[in-house]
């Protein structure tokens, strides 16, 4: 899959940083519009070491966040939302539908809806191997 943007590139975009950049790749962008990124899930990714010891599963909000952090590239390359932030401003229809483990690819998709002034709505859907892990709509506020 194509590189469209790498974590350096990404955090030109996006202020998060480790630990809490949870995107590793974008490869597709229609800025505004759309967005896939990819995660690669490791041994070493810091919630492992408590969630769980014995058997680490990556937790469900972290992977919302991460469809949130694809969605905010899409958004944040807007020439408009330059140095901007964006927010969560709720979470619906959220649904976990397998484990993700380390060694897995995370696939991100995220469709933008609609906007209405700082405020929009985008459908989030990530997967591992074609399967669905996590689907969303998450409402954003850009600030």
């Amino acid at each position: 899959m194509a590189v469209i943007m790498n974590k350096e590139q990404i955090m030109q975009v996006i202020p998060h940083r480790d630990p809490f950049l949870l995107i590793d790749e974008i490869n597709e962008l229609e800025v505004g519009k759309r967005v896939k990124a990819t995660k690669y899930i490791k041994a070493d990714d810091f919630w492992f070491k408590g969630h769980f010891p014995q058997y680490p599963v990556t937790p469900g909000v972290l992977m919302v966040e991460m469809c949130a952090q694809a969605g905010a590239v899409a958004l944040l390359s807007l020439p408009e939302n330059k140095g901007k932030i964006g927010f969560f401003g709720g979470i619906n229809n959220c649904k976990f539908r397998q484990q993700v483990v380390p060694g897995d690819t995370l696939e991100i998709e995220v469709e933008i809806l609609k906007v209405k002034g700082p405020i929009g709505v985008g459908k989030a859907i990530a997967t591992v191997g074609g399967k669905k892990a996590v689907s969303a709509e998450i409402t954003f506020a850009i600030k």
